[in-house]
């Protein structure tokens, strides 16, 4: 996915809080990192580093130095590098997206018979953030061209962009991706996660809208682009990728994945003697299970965050199998004869949560029983980069629906319904295959009423299909 994070203060550099508030979208992204500042001459300074075989602090530590100026923008990608600097009718700018743009290939070649050209390449890939720059640049104006963005990708695009008159922060025009803006005494802040702000010492002002665009100066927020009305933001969020003290749309990551777990747990009935969450994501609603089923919280699974922290996973899949492996270690003592619950965001392959379950098993527990925090993926994402898949068949829902129907695109709706005998049966199927004593997966409708918006502005197209705007 990825996340931005940028900062402008009135009488102070801003390298520090830059360099923390960019580290706070670590969880996003695992690919790319950079950094951009601006002085008050007008002279920018951008670095970008590979975050594929490190970290992001022990990048940009020893050249912290450099970033000279009162205003900066920086960026955790697990597409492109970033930040990109431009000089145009419009001004100088440095510019980071969190996107995901489906007709890239098709945006460039129109670009290129405008006799515009393509500089910045990776892996000799297509740079998106240089594409959306171009359509940026082709306005009169930064919201012309921004809202020619929002006009021409399919797929999403949330921007901020540093420029001689401020931060400039547009937000997709569905939402799918949030933009938090907070504001401190020293100055102004803007970001993708809201737990960047209390321990830089800002306070959330405003949680920018669908299309909407702001500027951001040292000392307020200025309206450029109204919001729309429509909103598509992803429910993922809140399930998987949101750090738990953060918010969007003033609703908190933690206590939505507690208020769902709790749901389940109360309607479960399944007899347990633990519960235990899959460290991160299925922590909260781990707790919230066990308040509502009323059993104890026990921490049968533990993360061994020394020497892997939230942020680091490698690009090459064997090792990334091996570090996911190396992160959980289970708590044998405490699993030997129990029948145990385990809650966890959601399934994708399958291949992790299988192994895990054998080691489970092999430390003695008596049972397994898995509940997950979101109904089952029936869909890939086409609006933000939820998972590495490169193919539907990679998800274990159609493999399942492969098997049963020789064609992995049949009957996709039957199997999206909850309760139907085709849902049943696939559920059912996903829990042999990973060796479960039972699963269960929870609803559309316990997840909208635990983040608290109408169904209309959630994504739920990963479950359901439902959600085709700009494709």
């Amino acid at each position: 996915m990825g996340g931005f994070f940028g900062v402008k203060f009135k009488n102070k550099a801003c390298r520090a809080e830059l360099f923390y508030g960019t580290d706070y979208q670590s969880h996003l992204g695992t690919r790319r990192a950079g950094m951009a500042t601006l002085t008050d001459e007008g002279e920018f300074f951008r670095s970008i580093h590979s975050l594929e075989q490190s970290y992001f602090r022990t990048k940009f530590e020893d050249e912290l130095n450099k970033f000279q100026g009162r205003s900066g923008i920086g960026v955790i990608s697990d597409t492109d590098a970033q930040p990109m600097l431009f000089h145009s009718h419009l001004g100088r700018f440095a510019l980071v997206t969190v996107a995901k743009i489906n007709n890239q290939e098709e945006l460039a070649q129109q670009l290129l018979a405008e006799n515009m050209h393509l500089s910045e390449f990776s892996s000799g890939r297509i740079n998106p953030t240089e594409l959306v720059a171009l359509l940026i640049i082709k306005g009169k104006d930064f919201v012309e061209g921004i809202e020619n963005v929002y006009r021409s990708i399919k797929g999403s695009c949330s921007m901020l962009l540093l420029t001689a008159d401020g931060i400039i922060a547009a937000r997709d025009r569905w939402g799918r991706t949030p933009i938090v803006v907070g504001q401190s005494e020293e100055g102004m802040a803007v970001t993708s996660e809201s737990t960047a702000f209390p321990n830089l010492g800002f306070r959330t002002l405003h949680y920018v809208g669908p299309g909407e665009i702001v500027r951001i100066t040292d000392s307020e927020m200025i309206p450029m682009r109204a919001p729309e009305k429509e909103m598509q933001i992803c429910s993922f969020l809140w399930i998987y990728y949101g750090f738990p003290t953060s918010c969007y749309e003033g609703r908190n990551v933690e206590q939505m994945r507690n208020e769902c777990g709790k749901s389940m747990g109360e309607t479960d009935d399944v007899e347990v003697d633990c519960v235990c969450g899959i460290p991160d994501s299925g922590i909260g609603m781990a707790v919230g299970y066990a308040e509502g089923r009323k059993v104890p919280y026990l921490r049968t699974i533990a993360k061994y965050t020394p020497t892997w922290p939230r942020s680091f996973m490698p690009g090459n899949q064997e090792m990334r199998n091996l570090v996911a492996k190396m992160k959980l270690i289970q708590n044998t003592d405490m699993l030997r004869g129990k029948k145990c619950c385990f809650c966890d965001d959601s399934i994708v392959r399958g291949t992790q949560l299988r192994d895990n379950t054998a080691a489970l098993f092999e430390d003695g527990a008596k049972e397994i029983h898995m509940r997950i925090a979101c109904p089952p993926l029936i869909y890939a994402c086409p609006f933000v980069n939820f998972s590495a898949s490169k193919s539907e068949l990679e998800l274990i829902t159609r493999r399942v629906i492969q098997d049963f129907e020789g064609d992995m695109n049949k009957n996709l709706e039957a199997y999206a319904t909850e309760g139907s005998p085709e849902y049943e049966r696939m559920v059912n199927e996903i829990a042999r295959r990973l060796n479960l004593t039972s699963l269960k997966f929870s609803t559309i409708s316990t997840i909208v009423k635990a983040i608290g918006l109408p169904k209309e502005k959630i994504c739920t197209h990963c479950f359901d299909g439902s959600s085709f705007f700009s494709l």
